[in-house]
């Protein structure tokens, strides 16, 4: 027998189906509830809400599991690759070789930008944030491919989430190098994907940035790790504004918008600004920590603890490891990496913060990966964006194929004031 569940209001009783996802997860279907009852729910923020049905990714934050298409993060980490993964979350399994090769083949044949673009990147003032410039150019780019407003998406869907990935790098290293007055550098067609990414952010005309496999490897690995993390705050967004038809381009451009806030995708730059702070302070980390204990001193442990995991973030333990052989092999030394390294060492064996699970998430440690590769702090997000635009394409994509989707339109209380009349200027006080 199916469950159902009941609603009681002003003594009727109302029954909705419960239903159960694939790991045993319910939830109460109540999109009846406003038809037949008058009333709606309320859930500021939707913390408790199941906005849709989805297919891609799966976490238990109580577990501390993440999983891509079933594939727990650890054995998709250690075995495969960002663009593999791509794959993976676009077209939920793994590709082929065959089908590898073509992918691939799509991005190295669609990483430039048209000509005309170049100009608008030179409009940008030299000081604006490369998040204005990333959300800005994708929408741009989308006016050279006319065919991406037509209502049907299946012919040109291969291509036109191949270019989005792609391009989202060019667009980055570009808005890099024109906020430095430096010249812009092409893909190469023989470097993969995050080595090319690497090569025009750091290259010059004349000679080559080095690459060091160990940087590729990392930067490959934190994109990887964010390529999808079910319904957070901007995949919320691209589902939204795909909701409404509006092509993939400007969907995705939405959820760079939504990254950009600083509760969701500036985490990882936060880190980097408190190690700052604490390092001019002439701390070394010691008298913050200690801080940050007590609720009235204003300090806030920043890479700490997760609004999902109330466990171990599953992809912090991946990440710790690539963080602490990347600085070794980079042979790197930064007094604020050290001050990183104390703050960890203590977060992992005080009783404090371990009865409050407040671990170090993967933000802590990308922002030191990144940090050692010599990304400045500014672009932070912008990699953040390049690594989840696999999720956020793959949910456009549901959205798209859903045949009971709808435009997405939620409802509210009411708060402000009952009804009144317009008052005419000469009678106002």
């Amino acid at each position: 027998m199916d469950k159902t569940a009941e609603i009681i209001i002003d003594g009727k009783s109302y029954r909705y189906p419960v239903v159960v996802g694939t790991e045993q997860e319910s939830g109460i279907d109540i999109s009846q509830l406003r038809a037949q009852s008058g009333h709606i729910t309320l859930d500021d923020g939707y913390g408790n809400t199941g906005a849709c049905r989805s297919n891609i990714t799966f976490i238990d934050g109580e577990k501390g599991v993440l999983r891509y298409r079933g594939i727990p993060i650890e054995e998709v980490a250690e075995k495969s690759t960002f663009v593999e993964t791509a794959y993976l979350i676009i077209w939920g399994k793994l590709p082929n070789q065959a089908e590898l090769r073509r992918f691939s083949d799509l991005l190295t044949e669609n990483s430039m930008l048209h000509e005309d673009m170049k100009q608008q990147f030179e409009a940008f003032p030299a000081n604006a944030h490369p998040m204005a410039i990333l959300s800005s150019m994708i929408n741009a780019s989308s006016c050279f491919y006319p065919e991406l407003l037509t209502s049907e998406m299946k012919p040109t869907f291969d291509l036109q989430s191949a270019r989005l990935i792609s391009q989202v790098r060019t667009i980055a290293a570009f808005a890099y190098r024109t906020s430095r007055g430096l010249p812009i550098i092409y893909a190469k067609p023989d470097y993969k994907y995050t080595a090319n990414f690497l090569h025009m952010m750091f290259s010059h005309p004349l000679k080559d940035y080095e690459l060091d496999p160990a940087a590729v490897k990392a930067l490959d690995l934190i994109f990887l790790l964010h390529a999808d993390h079910e319904q957070n705050c901007s995949t919320s967004t691209v589902r939204m504004v795909a909701s409404s038809r509006a092509n993939m381009f400007a969907s995705c451009a939405a959820g760079v918008c939504a990254l950009w806030g600083p509760l969701h995708g500036g985490a990882n730059q936060a880190v980097l600004e408190m190690l700052d702070t604490i390092h001019k302070s002439g701390d070394d980390g010691s008298k913050f920590i200690e801080a940050a204990k007590d609720k009235n001193s204003g300090k806030r442990l920043m890479g700490f603890g997760h609004r999902v995991y109330k466990n171990y973030d599953p992809r912090a333990k991946i990440i710790k490891k690539a963080c602490d052989d990347v600085l070794e092999k980079l042979k790197i030394s930064d007094p604020l990496l050290d001050i990183a390294k104390k703050l960890e060492e203590t977060a992992l064996k005080e009783s404090y913060f371990i009865e409050r699970k407040l671990y170090p998430n993967v933000d802590f440690y990308s922002g030191i990966i990144m940090r050692a590769l010599n990304i400045p702090v500014e672009m932070f997000t912008v990699l953040f964006a390049i690594g989840r635009m696999p999720g956020w394409i793959a949910n456009f994509k549901e959205v798209m194929e859903d045949p009971s989707a709808r435009i997405n339109r939620p409802r509210q209380i009411y708060t402000g004031p009952a009804l009144k009349h317009y008052v005419p200027m000469k009678d106002r006080k």
